[in-house]
């Protein structure tokens, strides 16, 4: 199936007169395994189900959300790839005018907290249905018990409560919603299923109860507490059940789903996509993030760096689920011989491109250490760092035939380079050699050490033993390219000092004045967020200073940006982006997908 239904026409060619599930998403219909709706819906068609999907529905009418009409099992709420509230403010809470997932590009389709939008309108254009709403999504998934919501300023119910829906698959949904669908068509009971929220009237026998809503409310530590049980109980392998009060009920998160083998991933990613925008939304307009994901391939999902700042720990897991190499090369095999291709592989990689294949085999095992992160503050010894896989992976594709480039636009862990003794060097030199055009873009988001260690990130002599090795490899391939730096302003605990010392750092050590700044985001469901909301060190409980003044971009002087060779970059008055690495970083490059102000 090339694409799914999105009109009557479309469901009566397949021979469909209903639908089982109706996907209902904050994006525009990019046929992509980019896009977590298709993923599952096409996931869902492969074993037996009918699954349409409504892209953008206007609010305002009932004609784009029921024009499928009533699915026969459920219907499925997503805000899209991007945080619906993330996607339409900047960080200091301007309106974007710009929506890459929108065709046109004009920000006019999302709604503000999409996914209560359209659970409300489902509520209200099918009256009285039986059938189940079912939230998913990032938004949803970070939103899943008690959060802080940067917007209003407050902490928030879990997003069942004011979305008014049934259940909440969090994670990535492929299985759960299988397993959904399978329960609902034979009547069985689903509120055992890995991956799942929903509401009760009563707590879940051997479930870990977290402080209820009013106490999260009543006493910050209570919130603290609270995420802590939350955050430690993510490990498929060792996670156990959590229920959390909200006025007369309950929340009841079941443990998460199982980590995906190899033969899954390979049968995930091994489904036909059309890599482009349905004909019934292309009519509307270009859709520029097709520009960046449309020739983009998925090596694995899942990352053990945890960025304080970051949300893909709770939402893909910190464990890695890679494909398989022979899986890889046939999709770029496919990608080469489709008509209009130019050579050019956008993206091969994942949240952390370099993590691809490796995996502790503890953790694989016993699951996700609950005393000890895998990278910081140093590389645990049990995760053996090997590269060689990955080399070997760039090397068959590159012998694909109409092959140009393959480039590496996911992020980098550079310090999981320097800790590999035996291939780290020999993969970046693969890199400097083949897989960049003219700069590196590498994340370090910050120079202070004080700052690093609350960002969960390692301190800056890492940064200048890569930089020298960078520019040594460079240099001994007879290269001119550059590394260019993400850093983040304002993280809690970050003070004028601190930017100013930045400032000078990359100045004086790195010889640059940054590329790109991102002026912290609160997004809901990072440790960096609850720093933000309680003002503590919620690992020592040491109290922070925090920038909460609007003001803060002018810390930090960007009018001239250059690189090392002292070339101007740009001049931008609207310079501040927003570099999602944490929350968004299996889309390549979606830092800048999201535009300017």
């Amino acid at each position: 199936m090339k694409f799914l239904p999105t009109t009557k026409e479309e469901m009566k060619n397949l021979g469909w007169d209903s639908i089982d599930v109706l996907l209902i998403s904050g994006d525009t219909y990019l046929d992509t395994s980019y896009n977590g709706s298709v993923l599952v819906g096409k996931w869902l068609v492969e074993h037996g189900f009918k699954v349409g999907i409504i892209a953008q529905p206007e609010v305002d009418v009932p004609d784009d959300i029921t024009r499928l009409g009533e699915p026969n099992l459920f219907f499925a709420v997503s805000g899209g790839c991007v945080d619906s509230m993330v996607a339409n403010y900047t960080a200091t809470k301007k309106r974007r005018q710009q929506d890459d997932f929108t065709p046109g590009g004009v920000n006019n389709k999302r709604p503000d907290r999409a996914v209560l939008v359209y659970s409300n309108m489902i509520r209200r254009f099918f009256k009285g249905t039986t059938k189940k709403i079912v939230i998913s999504g990032i938004e949803s998934s970070l939103r899943r018990i008690t959060h802080y919501d940067y917007w209003t300023n407050k902490l928030r119910k879990p997003i069942l409560f004011d979305a008014k829906a049934d259940i909440l698959s969090y994670g990535m949904g492929e299985m759960s919603m299988l397993q959904l669908a399978n329960a609902l068509k034979n009547g069985e009971d689903w509120q055992n299923i890995r991956g799942l929220c929903y509401l009760s009237k009563e707590m879940k026998e051997d479930y870990l109860s977290l402080p209820s809503h009013s106490e999260c409310l009543a006493d910050k530590d209570n919130f603290i507490e609270a995420f802590h049980t939350f955050y430690l109980n993510c490990d498929p392998i060792t996670a156990k059940g959590l229920c959390q009060k909200c006025d007369d009920r309950y929340l009841i998160q079941n443990p998460p789903s199982e980590s995906y083998s190899e033969e899954i991933m390979d049968k995930i990613y091994s489904m036909e996509f059309a890599r482009d925008v349905h004909p019934y939304y292309k009519k509307m307009g270009t859709v520029r993030a097709l520009d960046t994901i449309k020739y983009s391939v998925t090596t694995h999902r899942g990352c053990y760096g945890e960025c304080n700042f970051c949300a893909i720990a709770i939402h893909q897991g910190r464990t890695i689920m890679s494909r398989s190499q022979s899986s890889i090369v046939e999709e770029v095999k496919n990608i080469a011989e489709t008509p209009k291709f130019h050579g050019n592989i956008s993206d091969v990689g994942g949240p952390t491109a370099n993590m691809y294949g490796l995996e502790c085999k503890k953790k694989l095992k016993l699951g996700a250490c609950p005393d000890r992160r895998c990278l910081y503050p140093k590389k645990c010894p049990h995760l053996q760092v090997n590269h060689n896989n990955q080399v070997e992976l760039l090397k068959k594709l590159k012998k694909i035939p109409n092959i140009k480039k393959i480039f590496i636009a996911s992020g980098i862990r550079y310090d999981m380079i320097l800790d590999d003794n035996k291939c780290g060097q020999m993969y970046l030199k693969e890199i400097i050699k083949d897989h960049i055009s003219g700069q590196m873009k590498i994340a370090p988001e910050h120079t202070e050490d004080k700052i690093l260690g609350l960002m969960g990130k390692d301190g800056k002599s890492c940064l200048n033993e890569f930089k020298n090795q960078f520019y040594k490899i460079n240099n001994e391939l007879g290269k001119k390219q550059f590394l260019t730096y993400y850093l983040i302003a304002a993280h809690p605990g970050c003070k004028d000092k601190d930017m100013m010392d930045l400032k000078r750092y990359a100045s004086q050590e790195l010889r640059v004045n940054p590329e790109q700044v991102q002026i912290f985001t609160p997004t809901p469901s990072t440790y960096s967020t609850l720093m933000y909301y309680t003002e503590k060190d919620p690992f020592t409980n040491q109290k922070l200073f925090v920038e909460k003044d609007n003001g803060v971009s002018n810390l930090y002087s960007l009018d001239d940006i250059t690189n090392e060779k002292g070339e101007k970059i740009r001049k931008d008055s609207n310079y501040e982006k927003h570099y999602l690495l944490g929350n968004y970083g299996a889309i390549p490059n979606l830092k800048n997908l999201l535009g300017r102000e």
